[in-house]
């Protein structure tokens, strides 16, 4: 018995040692990031982002391109380096937090007075097409307990180029879409 444990582990070894060799991608904020984008006046002070619901091939860790036949195909050797609807939640609320008046954070919210409004995003399709464009639709909703603003939800379909099919060029145009959702959110908030 010892003597096939041993052997297992003599077999295992060399697989451990080879390690994780995934190169890892963040979702950059594009514009935003650059410091490119003014703040817009708001008519609320905080905004409390719910976790963004996600597709199950967006939420997964691989990074997935679209195919010539439709067929969506993981990216070999290629994963987000957060968990996906951690890494575009958070995404989205440094966005919004950058492009407008109001203190923004994702749930759990942080403070001890509830935020004005909750923002609750639905993503349906988020994919980088062989077309040239990663896609991103879906809807948001805006909830305001206190009736600080008016309650809405509304649809969103955002197209941006795409450099490549290159990881690092599909997280760029992630960013790039989450930080256009995040005007639109803006837009819709402002006074």
């Amino acid at each position: 018995m010892t003597l096939r444990i041993a052997a297992a582990l003599a077999l295992a070894l060399p697989l451990l040692a080879c390690g994780d060799n995934n190169a890892r991608f963040l979702i950059s904020n594009g514009a935003v990031d650059t410091g490119a984008v003014a703040k817009s006046r708001v008519a609320v002070r905080t905004i409390e982002v719910r976790d963004v619901s996600l597709p199950a091939y967006a939420a997964a860790s691989e990074i997935v391109t679209e195919q010539a036949d439709g067929a969506l195909a993981v990216v070999p050797k290629a994963l987000w380096a957060d968990d996906p609807v951690r890494g575009v939640t958070g995404a989205l609320a440094r966005s919004l937090d950058q492009r407008s008046t109001a203190t923004v954070a994702a749930e759990p919210w942080p403070l001890a007075e509830p935020a004005d409004v909750q923002l609750e995003v639905r993503i349906d399709r988020m994919v980088a097409k062989t077309s040239g464009s990663f896609e991103l639709s879906g809807q948001f909703a805006i909830a305001a307990p206190s009736g600080t603003v008016r309650e809405s939800v509304k649809r969103f379909a955002i197209a941006v180029p795409l450099t490549d099919s290159s990881p690092a060029a599909v997280a760029a145009a992630t960013g790039a879409a989450i930080d256009q959702l995040a005007a639109e959110v803006v837009n819709k908030l402002r006074r």
